[in-house]
């Protein structure tokens, strides 16, 4: 039971800096081209 008090403030610290470096990551343009990095493999510009 003591260690709830313990597991259960961590449990929601964690949730909170997962869904803030989420928020971050979208408002900064992280998801704007998900194709371009796979592109970008198979693309020559060695000219």
């Amino acid at each position: 039971m003591e260690s709830l008090f313990i597991l259960i403030p961590l449990a929601l610290m964690l949730a909170v800096i997962i869904g803030a470096a989420f928020w971050w990551s979208t408002t900064s343009g992280q998801f704007d081209d998900l194709e371009e990095a796979g592109r970008s493999v198979i693309d020559d510009n060695d000219r």
